[in-house]
């Protein structure tokens, strides 16, 4: 049977709500593809999480217990999206709970991330610290290794950070994981990092994008179980504001019959 125009758009009016009620009852094609980010400005992120904004920071010139953090916290984005922060804690009693500590120079904290950054610390033993003449090599002191485990309030396309380990001159694996909200594994990814304290922006990127919404969870960990584990702020592709497929049906739709009632 063969339709003219006019029919076919009658048709299309017509039955335009119960086209709706299909596209609203039936979900979209979900893909789960997963891509390793190692450069932040690759990651086209429009959202970010600064840990100052917790209101903690720890200050190595006068510390005080109130600067430490409990091993699970929440956080808030620029944009409003939780973020639920877990650290595992360490066997370790001596290791202190976690802190944030902004990289100074010397005599403030050293690390490989840039001058001025507020990081995410799991914890060190203070015990550890040992006076060394100018030029020697950091060893590093023993701290909480983590893992970091950031689960989203809604799920995103994307995240990341920068990651390191505190000590010096140390070749670890960092790796991230993400997963659904059915804690299903969408992928992970490991590369290697050279530690330092060289406050020179070296920390290594490390983030995943997805091709859909379905990242509910991310867990940064290290290789190496004896050094702390640093991460600086962590930027999100936060999903926008929704463009319903069924809005854009109803303005075409609706525009055609105003182009039509004009022409008449």
């Amino acid at each position: 049977m063969a339709f003219t125009i006019n029919q076919l758009f009658n048709l299309s009016v017509k039955y335009f709500s119960a086209i709706t009620a299909i596209i609203t009852v039936l979900p979209l094609p979900v893909k789960a593809a997963t891509f390793l980010v190692t450069e932040r400005v690759s990651l086209g992120g429009n959202d970010q999480v600064d840990w100052e904004s917790l209101g903690k920071v720890f200050n190595p010139s006068a510390p005080e217990f109130s600067a430490f953090l409990p091993n699970s916290f929440l956080a808030t984005s620029q944009r409003g999206l939780g973020l639920d922060i877990n650290i595992t804690p360490t066997n370790n009693p001596q290791i202190t709970p976690p802190f944030v500590f902004q990289t100074l120079p010397s005599p403030g904290i050293r690390s490989n991330f840039a001058k001025g950054d507020f990081i995410l610390f799991g914890g060190i033993d203070p015990t550890g610290f040992i006076p060394l003449p100018p030029g020697t090599p950091d060893p590093g002191t023993q701290g909480n290794s983590g893992p970091f485990t950031i689960s989203f309030a809604q799920p995103v396309l994307g995240a990341g950070t920068q990651i390191s380990v505190d000590t010096s001159k140390l070749k670890v694996e960092t790796s991230i994981a993400a997963f659904d909200n059915a804690n299903n594994l969408l992928g992970t990814f490991s590369v290697p990092n050279i530690s330092s304290l060289a406050l020179d922006n070296s920390a290594v990127f490390l983030g995943i994008r997805s091709d859909t919404p379905n990242i509910s969870r991310l867990v940064f960990s290290s290789s190496n179980q004896q050094y702390g584990l640093a991460i600086n702020q962590v930027s999100i592709i936060a999903v926008p504001e929704p463009t319903s497929t069924l809005a854009i049906l109803a303005f075409g739709v609706s525009g055609a019959v105003l182009k039509r009632r004009q022409r008449t």
